[in-house]
């Protein structure tokens, strides 16, 4: 869909140098009673958030058709979260509080996929959104755009954006041609204050640059996405100089500095804190897309020596960040005082009867069309091992991208290379019982909303490929102690950058040295020649560079689909009926010391 500039610039007159006025009586102001001194005016202002939503609006998982429970006892869902939300207006006053987001929201569940792909709300005459519903509901006052929101391309995105009562914010969110903001990329807000001139804020929001990696079929040569640091050091002036008394960055961009994409983008994936360090005029962050809970940390400014205050709330609405700021009028002019920040726990408050009510349909379709059964198991298939064994609901993946790919390049040149396919463990506790199998179960397995692409590799990049994936391991020298809870995640990686490859066979000696690691490597009963051609099928986060796997980002592409994995299972084992491991369980890899096999 073509951007509309027409659009972002009518609605910047609204959300950017225009006010939303919160109206109302700021918060008493204390007055500081010297003798032969004017009273000092204060004021306090309350700044809520969340993020990494990813449609959960009710404590419900809908793999498990049951009520949300882990042994850390979090609830989650914008249900629970608009209950403590009520109570922080109720305590505050509304008229001293702004709600955020840091992005991610359209993606996650079966209810977002839901209302992207069965009913769509980009069909005519479709319906509301479900997050979009919930969170006009509750009062949102900005989001900030999330990578995932471009998930389900441009389209979906707009659309949501318009259902909307609130702004999505972008700063680094760039039209290619133009280089233009093509979303808001800041929203201010006056609160009025009894006795004194009203305290302006401004919330500046940025987005990840990864997005050009990760979707980038939807977005490469529409979207330009540059650094967070860049953009925050652009546009912090801008609001100063507009009169914002306080400003907040809303960043899909997570504290510890890293990025995840290698030196594919020269721009920080993980850059909140930097912004906080490198670009003075910023008094707090909203930090997003890094799923962990910062109650507070303190960041100092290199320029200023100010103190910046970040907090980010654990995912799902399972926490709500709480900015506390105390701002003093002196010398004709509003400043902070302090900020001060923690998070409260969604699973203190019950369910928030208004948005239950509101949204109970939506989820009850949902739920309905998850437990439709597609197939019959012949055994139980668990995911409890695979990180650490080779476990055939795993190669259930695999199998369906190879006959996928192999489908689709039947009639092309490439008809006669062999085609080997990559897949992760991505959840812990998935389970496909044996009986009756249900779209839920299937998509248990595969939690993403991701697509399937075809790349031409060799033998010996493929062979690098697997090295790295096996620097997930940690080292355990031959006759140590093994303990599965310890052996895997080396260097934080998370479980879905393991990636299993079928169709050769494979050791993984965790006794050596990461790089030195793959052992035995054959195909079709020999030693992998280098030189040797493979289709691989691999999903659309790891073709366009997730994790930095080498070579598979720059590899030839010789096809792709917008039809997520997910389906494509659901579809196999349709048409299957009978879900059987002897159609598609095979034993290519397991972990050896030495030689010798661990299990």
């Amino acid at each position: 869909m073509a951007l509309n500039r027409r659009k972002f610039l009518e609605k910047s007159a609204v959300t950017g140098a225009g006010v939303a006025l919160a109206g109302g009586v700021g918060a008493p102001a204390a007055q500081a009673a010297d003798s032969g001194r004017k009273p000092v005016k204060r004021y306090s202002l309350t700044v809520m958030g969340t993020t990494d939503l990813h449609g959960h609006v009710f404590n419900w998982d809908y793999f498990k058709d049951a009520e949300y429970k882990d042994a850390a006892g979090n609830a989650q869902g914008l249900s629970r979260i608009s209950t403590l939300v009520n109570q922080v207006r109720k305590e505050k006053g509304r008229c001293n509080t702004l709600l955020l987001d840091a992005g991610d929201t359209i993606q996650g569940t079966p209810l977002t996929y839901y209302y992207a792909k069965v009913d769509p709300i980009t069909a005519k005459g479709g319906p509301v959104h479900p997050m979009a519903a919930a969170m006009n509901a509750i009062g949102y006052d900005a989001v900030a755009l999330g990578n995932h929101e471009f998930n389900y391309g441009i389209e979906t995105l707009r659309k949501f954006e318009e259902q909307c009562d609130f702004p999505l914010l972008g700063a680094n969110a760039l039209d290619a041609k133009t280089l233009k903001p093509a979303f808001p990329p800041y929203f201010i807000k006056t609160f009025h204050v009894k006795g004194a001139p009203p305290v302006k804020v401004a919330v500046l929001g940025l987005t990840n640059p990864g997005i050009a990696i990760w979707d980038k079929a939807y977005v490469q040569g529409k979207l330009v996405f540059p650094g967070l640091e860049e953009q925050a050091a652009k546009w912090v002036p801008k609001l100063r100089s507009m009169g914002a008394d306080v400003v907040v960055v809303s960043a899909h961009s997570g504290s510890s500095g890293t990025s995840s994409y290698g030196d594919q983008l020269p721009y920080v994936e993980n850059s909140a804190a930097l912004v906080a360090q490198q670009v003075p005029g910023i008094d707090a962050i909203l930090v997003g897309h890094a799923h962990v809970e910062i109650p507070e940390l303190k960041v100092v400014n290199a320029k200023t020596g100010k103190t910046v205050v970040l907090s980010e709330p654990l995912a799902y609405a399972e926490r709500l960040s709480l900015f506390d700021f105390e701002l003093v009028f002196e010398k004709g002019r509003w400043s902070v005082e302090s900020v001060s920040s923690k998070v409260l726990n969604s699973n203190s408050v019950a369910d928030d009867p208004k948005i239950t009510k509101l949204l109970k349909d939506d989820h009850d379709v949902v739920v309905k069309y998850v437990n439709q059964v597609v197939g019959t198991a012949t055994a139980t298939l668990t995911t409890v091992e695979a990180r650490y064994k080779d476990a055939p609901i795993i190669d259930l993946i695999t199998k369906v991208q190879e006959d996928v790919v192999r489908a689709a390049l039947a009639s092309t040149e490439y008809a006669s290379l062999p085609v080997i396919a990559q897949a992760s463990p991505f959840s812990r506790t998935s389970e496909i019982p044996a009986g009756a199998v249900t779209i839920r179960d299937l998509s248990s397995l595969y939690v993403y909303d991701n697509t399937l692409v075809a790349k031409l590799l060799t033998g010996a990049q493929i062979r690098a490929y697997l090295e790295y994936s096996a620097e997930y391991f940690v080292r355990t020298a031959a006759g140590a102690p093994v303990d599965v809870e310890k052996l895997t995640n080396a260097n934080n990686r998370p479980d879905y950058n393991y990636d299993y490859v079928s169709g050769l066979s494979y050791d993984i000696d965790i006794a050596q040295a990461a790089g030195s690691r793959i052992k035995n490597l054959t195909w079709n009963g020999a030693t992998l020649d280098d030189a040797q051609k493979f289709v691989f099928a691999v999903n659309n986060y790891r073709a366009n560079g997730g994790g930095a796997f080498p070579h598979v980002a720059s590899a030839t592409e010789l096809w792709s689909e917008s039809t997520e994995i997910r389906t494509r299972i659901a579809e196999w084992v349709t048409a299957k009926g009978v879900l059987d491991p002897k159609d598609f369980a095979s034993v290519d890899w397991k972990l050896t010391r030495d030689g010798t096999p661990v299990f």
